[in-house]
Formats: C-alpha cells, structure tokens, sequence
C-alpha cells in the first residue's frame, strides 16, 4: 500500500481551536473570515452595531493549539517569533493570540500590543523567538468577544475619525 500524507493530532486541534473561537464570534453577532495566506494573522474578526449595521475596523486573531499547556510561575507560556511580534505590534487595530489547550477544551488570550506596552522592557527583540505569558485568568468565552469590540472602538476614537490620508 501507498503511503500518504496523514491528518496529524496537530491538524485536528488547530482545526478545534478555529472552531472554538468562531464559534463564540459567530454567537455574539458578529463575523469572522479565515485568512487563507497565514503571514502572522489567521482569523480577522468584523463586529456590528445593535442594528446589525458593520462597523468600521476589525479584530486580527492568531491561533495556536497544543495538547500541552506550559505553565511557569502560575502563567501559561508560549513561545512566538520576534518576526510576528514585530507585525502584531505595530498593527493599529488590536491583535489578540488565543492559545487553544485541546487537552482541556478551553482557549487563553493575550492581549498582544497592550501585552508588548507593558513588558516591552523585558523584551530582547533581537533573539529569534520570545515567551509570552497569558493570565491563567483570561480565558476566551462569550464576553471576551464583546471586550475584543470594545478594544477595537477605543482604538477607533482615538483617531476620532480623523486619519491622515495623503496621495
């Protein structure tokens, strides 16, 4: 018999954790698109007002799955390419990883530019990968999705509709 490729555990819990987290987009009223060319972001996030009515600006999403959640000093670490950091960043629109623990069926998130303004000063950006550390607290539910909202439209008051657009 021929070999052929095989659907790995790692296919079926990445595919898990795009579903857990649509799952609470999709009951919140809100969209969500699959990037199909992953350079940094796999899910983008489109929110609406109460009169079903699109907003402006969008959530990015990138998501990791494991069967083995590392825990160091009561935080859950995961390790990311400075190459990612350096997109996530300097991205204006809030950019949140969500670390799907298969094992356990529950997804942790992190806030990545306000994660970076806060520890910036223990980054060394010129390594190759960084730890980042998630609260045990911050798990991805139904309100979370509403606080990704939330996270977008400060951000969109800060420019207070005014965004320098030169040809």
């Amino acid at each position: 018999m021929a070999n052929r490729k095989k659907r790995t555990r790692e296919h079926i819990i990445a595919d898990l954790c795009t579903n857990y987290v649509e799952y609470f987009i999709i009951v919140n009223g809100f969209s969500v698109e699959r990037v199909e060319k992953d350079y940094g972001y796999d899910l983008i996030m489109f929110t609406y007002d109460k009169h079903g009515e699109i907003e402006n600006g969008q959530v990015y999403l990138q998501l990791k799955a494991t069967d083995n959640i590392s825990i160091v000093d009561n935080t859950i670490t995961f390790s990311a390419s400075i190459k990612d950091l350096n997109l996530w960043i300097k991205e204006p629109m809030p950019v949140f990883i969500i670390l799907y623990d298969a094992s356990q069926k529950v997804a942790f998130w992190l806030y990545v530019q306000a994660y970076y303004d806060e520890h910036k000063h223990e980054m060394n950006l010129r390594q190759k990968t960084i730890t980042l550390r998630f609260a045990k607290s911050d798990i991805l539910n139904e309100n979370t999705i509403g606080k990704f909202r939330d996270y977008k439209i400060n951000i969109l008051k800060q420019f207070n509709g005014k965004a320098q657009h030169h040809v």
